[in-house]
């Protein structure tokens, strides 16, 4: 069997014996045995005993092809990052993915906090091991606690049975704490004992329960701030926040769009059964124009739909970014710049207090042609002085 288990690992073995004992059948079993039956056998049993055999053999192939497709969709290598500012956070996580520290995961909604998270799971020595998400926000605090924890029967009105929590179900895999910046001061304060112990009490019990759990945490909030304000845990927040990871906005990765849209169309075409191949030129420069105030998110609901809608196979621009007034209006490339143009002024201005001289050298521009733009625009440095 162990000669046969080198070939194939998971190959199921049924061992018979006529010298059979219940301690030859235990070495068996913990030596890789699928099951173990003494002669003179039933055959009825031994037929049972290869099905079942052949099913365990399905469902661990099963598994083992569902585990090969989440390595290959949450791989690093197979996250879209054109841009320089995502190649530096695939760079940065990739480094840690491998090492238990807790992750601090900062990004706006809709930037791809989780799949990051999902990444590092894949990529770390825990891959084998659940990964188990939970929204922070969206959960009431009554019930934030028994999800994380766990509870014991009669805990509470209705706690029919002893419940697992998501700490429990989570040993030796990772934990992904989404929006933690909203969790309640009093979960937080278990959450830290947690962290400090690896131990846990469910709630109703009154026996403490060992955990080995990696924390990865993720939040659209400033947790420095939250701590100043006295919404977050000080303590906690030098938990969670030992690798901080930050994710830019959409806006600020421009260059992702084209490849992002390239694999949506691809996504949903096939989810649609549509043969939806291409973007038109107009269409994408919509895309490219707009601020995204939903990142990510927003741009894959923007082409599911877009795709949903044609009837071509090719996404035209009367189908993109369409408000309750109709279309966005694509704007000209005077209109464009001149919008740029303000915002900058504006934006140098802050920087520089009102400072005209300063802003001149940092925009290498003479002072005369940035008071012309000031004019053009209706912009007032003192409007910016301190």
């Amino acid at each position: 069997m162990e000669e046969l288990h080198l070939i194939h690992p998971d190959m199921p073995v049924i061992i018979l014996t006529a010298h059979g004992s219940i301690e030859s059948a235990v070495e068996a079993m913990k030596r890789g045995a699928f099951n173990y039956l003494t002669k003179p056998f039933d055959s009825l049993e031994l037929i049972l005993q290869i099905e079942r055999a052949r099913e365990r053999k399905q469902l661990t192939g099963e598994i083992n092809r569902l585990k090969e497709l989440l390595e290959e969709r949450f791989n690093f290598a197979n996250i879209i990052a054109k841009s320089e500012r995502m190649r530096l956070v695939l760079d940065q996580v990739s480094r840690v993915a491998d090492t238990d520290s807790n992750i601090a995961i900062y990004g706006a909604s809709g930037t791809g906090k989780e799949l990051i998270a999902k990444a590092i799971h894949i990529s770390s020595k825990r891959k084998d091991f659940p990964f188990l998400a939970i929204n922070c926000a969206a959960i009431p605090e009554s019930l934030l606690e028994s999800e994380l924890f766990g509870y014991a029967k009669g805990a509470f009105t209705g706690a029919v049975k002893n419940s697992k929590g998501l700490f429990t179900r989570a040993d030796k895999g990772t934990i992904f704490l989404d929006e933690i910046g909203d969790m309640p001061l009093s979960i937080q304060a278990k959450l830290l004992r947690v962290l400090q112990e690896r131990t846990f009490v469910p709630l109703g019990s009154e026996k403490a329960v060992s955990v080995d759990v990696r924390i990865i945490v993720a939040t659209n909030k400033n947790l420095k701030k939250e701590v100043k304000k006295g919404n977050f845990r000080e303590d906690l927040f030098y938990r969670v926040h030992v690798i901080p990871v930050e994710l830019p906005f959409l806006k600020d990765r421009k260059e992702d769009i084209p490849p992002l849209v390239d694999h949506f169309i691809k996504k949903y075409s096939v989810l649609m059964e549509k043969k939806v191949k291409s973007i038109a030129p107009a269409a994408m420069q919509k895309l490219m124009l707009h601020d995204w105030p939903g990142n990510v998110r927003e741009l894959e609901n923007t082409i599911e739909f877009a795709i949903a809608m044609t009837n071509s196979d090719t996404l035209q621009d009367d189908l993109i970014l369409k408000t309750k007034n109709g279309q966005d209006e694509l704007l000209t490339l005077q209109q464009a710049r001149a919008g740029f143009e303000k915002k900058y002024l504006q934006d140098l201005l802050k920087i520089t207090s009102g400072n005209v001289s300063k802003a001149s050298k940092l925009a290498g521009k003479y002072r005369a042609d940035l008071y012309n733009l000031m004019k053009k625009y209706d912009i007032t440095p003192q409007d910016f002085k301190l």
